[in-house]
């Protein structure tokens, strides 16, 4: 299959122009988001804010801008200005993606009064991630996985208009929503688990399951692993799709501190090597 790219890529190469060393743009690296789908639907990721968290985020590409939950600021102390804005140093999603010194809404809509007072969404929500920050990527979502493709564009969406006048009090059906779930018991939510981090991506061929890249400084680089090693067992169990890896690896939920036993293969010889989990998200 590589030979066949290279000589698709030859062929482009004989009808496009020369480009000059400074037209070249480098290729922006896609960022594989995990996200679960809640209770009630919604696309959930989970992100640090100021290095701090995780909190949990609905994806929403209608509302206008970052929203962040008061209480979360308050711990953070991010105070907002007048208008209601605040500034966070950095807002890093699980995955790699990370944008420094982004402005959001101080405020708890409606939507996350009603949803974490009935619990439709089987964690707390502590904020939304709106048009401000999704529209930096292109994002490809394939609801047969559990990660998604964000990959970043050369594009600075503006500000959100803020809207004149008085428009429906809808504050108030979110405390319709928070009395309701008073009176119907709200569920107890879920214990915030800090996921363990190993710095590896997979890919998968005809083959197996090959190490594509290794993270400089992680712990899978720490460990030995290189790109190219192909992984065929994970903790003593069999790995032959790069599926199998992802759900093992889920039903193991490693924490920081573990280690991972994979057994690998490179070139003709087989050995195993042991990752020291570190702190992920």
């Amino acid at each position: 299959m590589r030979s066949l790219w290279f000589l698709g890529a030859a062929a482009l190469c004989c009808f496009a122009p020369p480009l000059r060393a400074d037209d070249r743009k480098p290729e922006a690296r896609t960022h594989h988001v995990p996200y679960r789908l809640t209770k009630a639907q919604h696309i959930m990721v989970r992100a640090k804010i100021n290095g701090k968290g995780p909190y949990n985020f609905i994806i929403d590409t209608g509302a206008p801008a970052l929203f962040v939950s008061t209480e979360v600021c308050r711990k953070l102390g991010v105070k907002p200005d007048a208008k209601g804005w605040g500034t966070f140093d950095r807002f890093d999603i699980e995955g790699g993606v990370s944008l420094p010194k982004v402005r959001g809404r101080v405020e708890d809509p409606f939507q996350l009064k009603g949803m974490n007072a009935l619990g439709l969404a089987g964690a707390d929500l502590h904020g939304i991630i709106g048009y401000t920050v999704l529209a930096k990527f292109r994002m490809e979502i394939d609801f047969t996985r559990d990660k998604m493709a964000w990959t970043p564009l050369n594009f600075q969406p503006p500000a959100p208009v803020e809207l004149g006048g008085k428009g429906p009090d809808l504050d108030a059906l979110g405390g319709l929503f928070e009395m309701a779930g008073k009176l119907l018991g709200k569920p107890p939510m879920p214990e915030v688990i800090v996921r363990g981090f190993l710095g590896l991506d997979v890919a998968e061929d005809d083959k197996g399951v090959v190490v594509k890249g290794v993270l400089g400084g992680s712990p899978a680089a720490a460990a030995g692993l290189k790109a190219g090693d192909r992984i065929t067992e994970y903790r003593g169990r069999t790995v032959r799709q790069a599926e199998d890896l992802l759900k093992l690896a889920a039903a193991e939920k490693t924490r920081p501190g573990d280690e991972v036993k994979l057994t690998i293969e490179r070139g003709a010889r087989e050995k195993e090597i042991i990752i020291k989990a570190g702190e992920g998200f």
